[in-house]
């Protein structure tokens, strides 16, 4: 019993640690961003507007489509190459995938003003197009990983011809979903509040973005966890892949003001995504324009993108091979546990080639 209460004492504290560290980071301008060394390889071949786009090619190449991941925008992308044997990278560059990441680099206070329109039409759509230049190619395969998978669906149905497949993990798509209390209380959150953080801040700061995302699962960030590491202390690997991952839930960036402003209320609060209203760049954005092969991945235990948010996009989009698919796990789980390195990303690579050309 001592020793659980010790180490669930210095878990605690090394926590509250790297919370203070993330509200102090929060405070700062520009972000200072502490990133483990990479697995992988890579490159960085662009940068412009706030993202660097990361290349990992694969040491035996079999596909022809690059593999273009979409990043989210909270937190910090190595939890997709943390670990050999654990990285999603990785998994993708032995099935012969060229890999390219966005990595965003956190807004500055002068990058208040940028918004959806910025991020897809800009930063995503040049950083496309750096792809398509190296490669030589007319279009590459997307995945957009949680909040990535907005930009993601954004981008794929302003600019369809520039996409070959596309891949959802984990989206937040459909918010009249309010099956957690996060979402329940948004519809509930008025346009002033968003006014009154960006007048104070500018941007929305870390600190805030982490506080969101522990409300979300409180039980298991004060406890659960915890009891998780004790009972698997002994298992190989499992106490390194647990400081990582708590490592990277303090990773938290800013988000720029503008774009904050559109995800809470455009978004979560309006639903205007779902219902085929967000305007962006001055265009509607309609994702029945969507029509090339989509593949739809769900968390069936995910406690921060509840799978009736998810489930939806299918048959919201214009496309006709389409498939949704479940696998047993949380919202980190796709990205951080072995049984997905096993399993998920197998399947996502094959149903991948398969529509190889």
């Amino acid at each position: 019993m001592i020793e659980l209460i010790t180490d669930f004492t210095r878990a605690w504290t090394d926590g509250l640690v790297r919370t203070l560290e993330g509200f102090r980071r929060g405070l700062a301008d520009p972000c200072i961003l502490d990133d483990p060394e990479p697995v992988t390889p890579y490159q960085v071949i662009y940068e412009e507007g706030r993202v660097q786009l990361r290349h990992y090619p694969a040491p035996d190449r079999r596909q022809a489509t690059p593999l273009f991941l979409v990043y989210a925008l909270f937190k910090r992308p190595w939890l997709l190459d943390m670990l050999p044997g654990r990285s999603v990278v990785e998994s993708l560059n032995r099935q012969g995938f060229d890999v390219y990441l966005t990595d965003w680099l956190p807004p500055r206070s002068s990058d208040r003003w940028r918004g959806f329109d910025a991020y897809v039409n800009g930063d995503l759509a040049d950083a496309v197009r750096a792809v398509q230049i190296a490669e030589d190619v007319e279009q590459v395969s997307v995945l957009g990983y949680c909040s990535g998978g907005i930009l993601a669906a954004i981008y794929a149905a302003l600019h369809p011809e520039n996409v070959k497949n596309l891949v959802t993990l984990t989206l937040p798509f459909d918010m009249s979903a309010r099956d957690r209390p996060t979402y329940a209380m948004m519809q509930h959150l008025e346009p002033e509040t968003i006014d009154l953080v960006t007048a104070n801040y500018g941007n929305c700061p870390a600190w805030m973005v982490k506080a969101g995302f522990d409300a979300m699962a409180p039980l298991h960030n004060a406890i659960d966890k915890y009891v998780g590491l004790y009972r698997n202390r002994h298992l190989d690997g499992y106490a390194e892949t647990f400081a990582l991952i708590e490592r990277w839930m303090a990773s938290d960036v800013p988000l720029a003001g503008k774009l904050f402003r559109e995800l809470a209320i455009d978004v979560f609060r309006e639903n205007r995504l779902a219902r085929n209203e967000l305007a962006v760049g001055g265009r509607v954005v309609d994702v029945r324009e969507i029509r090339c092969p989509l593949l739809n991945v769900i968390g069936e235990f995910d406690e921060v993108v509840p799978p009736s948010s998810s489930l939806p996009f299918a048959d919201a989009v214009g496309s006709e091979d389409k498939r949704t698919l479940t696998f047993r796990t949380g919202h980190i789980g796709p990205a951080a546990s072995a049984s997905a390195i096993r399993k998920l990303w197998p399947a996502i690579g094959g149903w991948l080639a398969e529509r190889d050309s």
